[in-house]
Formats: C-alpha cells, structure tokens, sequence
C-alpha cells in the first residue's frame, strides 16, 4: 500500500483546471494572454473613437463615392527582451476595427501571397469562365503597423517588467500619419524567493 501511495506521489500526470478565458494569471510574470487583451482593448477603442480617424473616413468617403477606407496590416515587431507573438495583437485589432464598420481590410503577408498563387494557379488549370481574374486587387489606403518594447529592470530577487505597446495608422499615398496610440499601462514586479537549506 505504502508502495502505491509513493508511485502516486510521484505520477507525472499533469492536473489541468479549465477556468474563464478572462481569468487574469500570471504564473511567470513575463508577458501573458491578459497582457493581449488589456492592450488591445486599450489600443482599439482609442483608434475607434479618435477624431481624427473620423475625419479620414469622412474626406475619403466624400471623394470616393462612399466607400470606406481599406487598411492592410504591416508588420508588428516584437523590439522587447521576450518571445512575444505579436501576430495575435494585429489580428485582434484587424478584427476589431473591421466588425466596426469603419474601415476596410485586404489580405496582407503570407496570406497575400497565398492568394496571388491560387490566382497565377487559376489561370493555367481553371476553367475560363471561373478563373479569378489577374489585376482587380484592391488597394490598400492605410497601412496598420505597431510594435512591443520592454524594459526589464532587476535588483537581488526582485524583477520589474514594463511594457510599451504602440501602433500607427498611416495614409500610404501621402505617409501621414492618422492616428497613434500607446499602451504602457502593464509593469509587473516578481519576487523571486531562495530556499535556505
């Protein structure tokens, strides 16, 4: 019995709680699935309500017959000291921004790519009549770029974490920017305690 018990102690099987997906937990300190949403509920309604932002749209739809502005997503660059998937934060705002109905979006990246060869595909092995057609892509008005900057700062057992997200909107004829926010609301401090022997 005793036997048992030991070989019980020591299973290697993991114990897994589901909890809410909006359940804050920070296990490391470092960047987190909390961190994501903060900044880009933060980032998004600060885009979303931004007068200027307004003001684009306005013009642009008076000039163009109505239609809303097209954005495309650049790129979204991880400048801190950790792996951080910066992809999720670009999504999330695309998605956002897109529900809102205040701008349009086209494909970007791979995603692009992957369209253009099942375009160059479609004109050699589809059939005439439902080939899509070369040359009717839209262009894109506004690019979407930001980037995540940490500063890590450390003095015996303790860490402090900041972190600094920023995006841009910008005006690709013209390189004007039409909008910037900053998000540099999360600092997590860490101690780490020794075990004395």
């Amino acid at each position: 019995m005793l036997v048992m018990l030991l070989f019980g102690a020591c299973s290697s099987t993991p114990q897994v709680d589901r909890v809410n997906a909006l359940t804050q937990t920070d296990l490391t300190g470092r960047w987190n699935d909390s961190d994501v949403r903060l900044v880009c509920e933060s980032l998004i309604n600060d885009c979303l309500s931004s007068p200027r932002v307004d003001q684009f749209i306005r013009e642009f739809s008076a000039r163009s017959g109505g239609r809303l502005p097209v954005a495309i997503v650049g790129a979204f660059t991880n400048d801190s000291s950790e792996r951080i998937n910066t992809s999720i934060i670009s999504r999330n705002m695309e998605s956002a921004i897109v529900n809102s109905g205040k701008l349009d979006f086209v494909a970007g990246g791979d995603t692009r790519q992957e369209l253009r060869g099942e375009r160059q595909d479609q004109q050699a092995f589809a059939s005439e009549e439902t080939a899509a057609a070369l040359g009717y892509e839209t262009g894109a008005t506004l690019l979407l770029t930001g980037s995540v900057n940490s500063i890590v700062e450390r003095s015996g057992d303790t860490t402090v974490r900041s972190y600094f997200v920023s995006a841009e909107l910008t005006d690709i004829e013209t390189n004007t920017r039409i909008w910037m926010g900053n998000n540099n609301e999360i600092k997590k401090i860490t101690r780490q305690r020794r075990v004395r022997l």
